[in-house]
């Protein structure tokens, strides 16, 4: 077993618009330049983790037939939105059980075009409903009682966060602003689908698609990939001084899902497992809030953001207003918030977005992250969380 497992290789492509290449295009050249990064080969690996959420469930192997076929094995992932975290925690668990030195998770995602996402509506003809199947006894909710589109599902979260922590401001305008800082932030990062920053105004007078979000306040489907190589405390030290430099510790991997709770089991709730992982992160890293120097959270719609600043306890109960009125998580705050741009600006394709938001803090711990470069960035952590529910958190160390 190993004790210690560090990320040794990340990248992740050009995330946007990419119709010359399929999935397996943009998987094998996320993987290839991770071990390019990494300084190692594919006859290293001792594992392979591959996450793709749409794409028929055998990505790994056909991954395999471009950048080498080896025998070793693999598991094709698919977990919602916490995709990416789970392929790279397969990799990750996999090397500390010491079933291999070396694991490669990849997560890749073809989604530009794909427009609005459900969280697995059940489909009807829309004029009689006849019950039948395991969901017989419910009906579709869309235009009946609500929504399981993604944006009025998350629009509900942040209003239902408000009026449990009233809030005496324009509540349209404070969701708008967190849209505005990660458009700003965005502009630095040129692997983003969006580098254009955004007025106020023009965020609040774009398309509105489920009140409080507008269309830049939410995630921008599109296609890319992400890739990451981790390997062993124990084989790191046998490598070179430079690798060791950029080598990045995983101090935390957790992954939750729903507990048990006497509420409605239908309706998702996404704070409580999004509280559950990053506590667990916390007390396994030994580390807390108060340590990070950046946070890489999901944030699919500028509501979502808000109530992870408290989900990951970033602030104090009930605190997400006015720890974002502070000015702490934009890029020259005490605690810097998605200065990839977020979801909103460098785009969501699905099970590449976990892989990805550990690609961006790994970068500013190894002080490569250029001009959007948090200074003296020693502990990060990566989030994710996908409806269903799954939640993903990785607590992100520099090397010593």
């Amino acid at each position: 077993m190993s004790d210690e497992v560090w990320i040794l290789g990340i990248t992740m492509t050009k995330f946007g618009k990419h119709p010359d290449k399929d999935s397996v295009d943009l998987a094998a050249e996320a993987a290839l330049g991770a071990l390019a990064d990494a300084g190692v080969g594919i006859d290293r690996m001792g594992i392979l983790a591959a996450g793709n959420l749409l794409g028929g469930g055998h990505l790994g192997q056909s991954l395999q037939k471009q950048i080498g076929q080896t025998g070793i094995p693999v598991y094709n992932v698919a977990n919602a939105c916490a995709t990416g975290a789970t392929a790279l925690r397969t990799a990750i668990m996999a090397v500390k059980a010491g079933e291999a030195d070396y694991g490669l998770a990849v997560g890749v995602e073809k989604l530009a075009g794909a427009g609005l996402l459900a969280g697995g509506s059940r489909k009807d003809d829309g004029s009689t409903w006849t019950p039948s199947g395991r969901y017989g006894a419910v009906a579709a909710v869309d235009g009946r009682i609500g929504t399981e589109i993604m944006p009025g599902v998350f629009a509900q979260v942040g209003m239902e966060y408000l009026s449990a922590h009233p809030y005496s401001g324009n509540d349209f305008e404070l969701f708008a602003r967190i849209s505005e800082k990660n458009h700003a932030h965005s502009t630095l990062n040129p692997l983003a689908a969006y580098t254009k920053r955004m007025t106020l105004e023009e965020i609040m007078n774009d398309v509105m698609i489920a009140y409080p979000n507008t269309r830049p306040m939410c995630s921008a489907n599109c296609d890319g990939a992400a890739a990451a190589v981790v390997v062993s405390g124990s084989v790191l030290k046998t490598l070179s001084q430079e690798q060791q430099r950029r080598a990045v510790k995983v101090s935390a991997s957790v992954l939750t899902t729903d507990p048990w709770q006497e509420a409605c089991q239908i309706l998702p709730d996404v704070n409580t497992l999004t509280r559950n992982a990053a506590a667990q992160a916390y007390e396994a890293a030994g580390v807390g809030p108060a340590d990070l120097d950046l946070v890489e959270l999901h944030d699919c719609f500028a509501t979502a953001e808000l109530v992870h600043y408290d989900n990951l306890m970033l602030c104090e109960p009930g605190g997400a207003v006015d720890f974002f009125e502070s000015g702490a998580t934009w890029r020259d705050g005490s605690t810097p918030v998605n200065v990839s741009g977020g979801l909103q600006s460098k785009g969501h394709p699905i099970a590449a977005t976990g892989i990805a938001n550990v690609w961006e803090v790994c970068h500013h711990l190894r002080g490569e992250a250029g001009d959007r470069q948090i200074e003296g960035a020693k502990v990060g952590l990566a989030h994710v969380i996908g409806l269903g529910s799954a939640c993903g958190v990785h607590i992100l160390e520099k090397a010593a």
